[in-house]
């Protein structure tokens, strides 16, 4: 069967609070975060990856926002305008959440299916924290809400107005690797938080 729905998975940044390292290669479970990425979004098809081109386990199409630098939601929108017209929902996916699964992008597609008006479906914390980077959307809301300027605008600005469904995460699916102590958390998931 087809796949009805593409990604668009972030792989860019500056990672700075890791040294500046290329963190979406980092190893965890001997799979780089990117790749754990791409094995969530196993169904989607196209998967557009933004960001400079890295090898990758699965074919993705790389494109990156103009001008390279220009934030998430400049490569959000950079992505969706790689999505054929064909598609009508995408997940948008930041490439730094280890421990995503397929099962987890199946239940934020079944939330946005069971809601047919809503425009998107977000995991939530269990402090009520939407993750903007973890959702499913149906495109033409996403193309209606982006702004005209979408360079340095952030993702919440674009996409809270939207009022997604809030699916509820495990704290495993909702971490995400922004400093040190996050990617010993995400090679070690026992250690307790700082």
């Amino acid at each position: 069967m087809a796949a009805d729905f593409a990604a668009v998975v972030l792989a860019g940044g500056r990672a700075r609070r890791l040294g500046g390292v290329d963190k979406i290669l980092l190893p965890i479970g001997g799979r780089s975060l990117l790749d754990r990425t791409l094995d969530a979004a196993a169904d989607a098809e196209p998967v557009i990856a933004v960001g400079p081109p890295r090898a990758t386990a699965r074919a993705v199409e790389w494109t990156s926002e103009d001008p390279p630098g220009g934030g998430p939601l400049a490569g959000v929108h950079a992505g969706l305008l790689k999505v054929p017209a064909s598609i009508s929902l995408v997940a948008v996916l930041a490439g730094d959440h280890p421990h995503l699964t397929p099962a987890t992008i199946s239940r934020l597609l079944e939330a946005l299916r069971a809601e047919p008006e809503v425009p998107g479906a977000v995991l939530v914390d269990a402090d009520g924290e939407r993750q903007w980077l973890v959702g499913m959307w149906r495109i033409p809301a996403l193309h209606k809400a982006m702004p005209a300027a979408v360079r340095n605008r952030s993702i919440r600005s674009c996409f809270a107005p939207l009022d997604p469904l809030p699916v509820p995460a495990t704290d495993a699916e909702v971490s995400d690797v922004d400093t040190p102590d996050d990617l010993r958390r995400a090679r070690n998931p026992h250690l307790p938080k700082a």
